[in-house]
């Protein structure tokens, strides 16, 4: 019972003030989903409680067919869209306008799948007041429940009637396949037929205050290769010795250190290993090496990930990594190869930071705080990056949620309701303007 008040005073912080200035259908969106907030944590809790890894197929088709059950009676007309044969497809929801007009076609876009697959320890749901833990509770079911909400409001609205709106809701988000040309096919071309576009992953607050996601950056990954005159270590640095390849590869790692790096751009060094014999696994996330302290090292390689803003801020970096790792050490040859399947940029446009200021214009009607800018550094890659070249987009429309990924993921509760009426407003007022 302590719970249950201590939730309903914390959903009352954001409760609607009578001055803001709201149309009658919009107070409306704003009571039902207020009216159905139980309902929604219902929903919620039976699709964290069934389990959806990247690598379950059946289990995403699972959730799928929960959320078809949800969009259906809405008027959306459902299907499953194959990517790649090595996992499960996508869950694509289409709403036309009734009667049809020229309002902006708007793109939705989360993901069915999570990192946790049926072997995790972390299975089921718990909640805790205005909380609750759980196996993508937040990344992205959570961000599918601020979704559902939102059209359910608009619906009983009536605002719903005249929206075209695409619900694309990926079965590979969090791995997806390969080719990733294959794999995200569809929804770039979902992106190219939409004027506009928004992701429902998670909410980030940074001191306290929402955000809003105008940008996020991209995600690539890359590989160094070493290979070096091996021999007895007491000829090491000797002119027909040469350094080894562990010192090279070293160089070549420092020098990415204290050379490349820029506003925005960031590269991790994952794993690395170096000895008389080093190769890494056919998944590329495990090494074996073996050496001797007086043997020279003959082979050291290490593989990492690249993030930046803007294709030209990656095409920079690469050239300039590149650059560097052709400076060899005497006796050592090395070689980079940036990995098929980047995750591209979404660049912070005017278009993008329109949307948001569309979206701050709710928040004032809303009585809420206005949104920032969040700085894209603070967020990973994601699927609204493969249509943010062709339409205007903001991300993180979802809940917010701490500890994603990891074993205690948890949702904050009322964040899904006070997400779900910005939404269902600004879609609702997207709807009636020209394309």
């Amino acid at each position: 019972m302590l719970r249950s008040l201590a939730f309903a005073a914390a959903l009352l912080v954001f409760s609607v003030p009578a001055s803001a200035q709201l149309s009658s259908p919009e107070q409306l969106m704003v009571q039902t989903v207020d009216a159905e907030q139980e309902r929604t944590i219902a929903m919620l809790e039976r699709w964290v409680n069934q389990n959806s890894g990247t690598l379950n197929p059946a289990g995403i088709r699972a959730v799928g067919e929960m959320v078809r059950a949800e969009l259906e009676p809405l008027g959306f007309k459902v299907q499953w869209v194959q990517g790649t044969a090595d996992r499960a497809p996508h869950l694509v929801a289409r709403h036309a306008p009734r009667p049809r007009g020229r309002g902006k076609k708007m793109l939705l876009i989360g993901h069915l799948d999570t990192v946790f697959e049926p072997s995790s320890p972390f299975q089921r749901w718990e909640r805790k007041g205005g909380e609750a833990t759980g196996p993508g509770a937040g990344d992205d079911k959570g961000g599918m429940a601020v979704m559902i909400s939102a059209l359910r409001a608009m619906n009983a609205a009536g605002t719903l009637k005249r929206a075209d709106i695409t619900v694309f809701l990926s079965g590979d988000e969090e791995d997806a396949g390969s080719p990733i040309e294959v794999a995200r096919r569809d929804l770039i071309a979902e992106g190219k037929r939409a004027d506009v576009a928004f992701d429902f992953e998670g909410l980030v607050r940074d001191g306290g205050r929402d955000m809003g996601s105008t940008a996020r950056r991209s995600s690539g990954e890359w590989m160094v290769r070493v290979t070096a005159r091996s021999g007895h270590s007491s000829g090491i640095f000797a002119q027909g010795s040469g350094s080894g390849a562990v010192y090279e590869l070293a160089r070549i790692l420092d020098t990415f250190r204290r050379e490349v790096p820029e506003d925005k751009l960031t590269f991790n060094v994952g794993i690395m290993a170096g000895g008389t014999t080093a190769e890494l696994s056919d998944g590329r996330n495990e090494v074996r090496a073996t050496g001797k302290g007086n043997i020279i090292p003959g082979v050291a390689i290490a593989r990492g990930d690249l993030r930046a803003i803007s294709q030209e801020q990656i095409d920079r970096a690469k050239a300039k990594m590149s650059a560097i790792v052709a400076r060899s050490l005497n006796g050592a040859k090395a070689e980079i190869v940036f990995e098929p399947g980047d995750y591209p940029p979404m660049s912070p446009t005017t278009g993008n930071r329109a949307l948001l200021t569309r979206l701050n214009a709710v928040n004032r009607d809303l009585g809420l705080d206005e949104q920032g800018e969040l700085d894209p550094v603070k967020r990973g890659a994601g699927d609204i990056s493969f249509v943010a070249a062709d339409v205007d987009a903001l991300a993180g429309l979802g809940a917010s949620s701490y500890g994603d990924h990891a074993p205690g993921e948890t949702v904050d509760l009322p964040s899904i309701f006070r997400q779900a009426k910005r939404a269902a407003i600004l879609l609702s007022r997207l709807s009636r303007e020209r394309r």
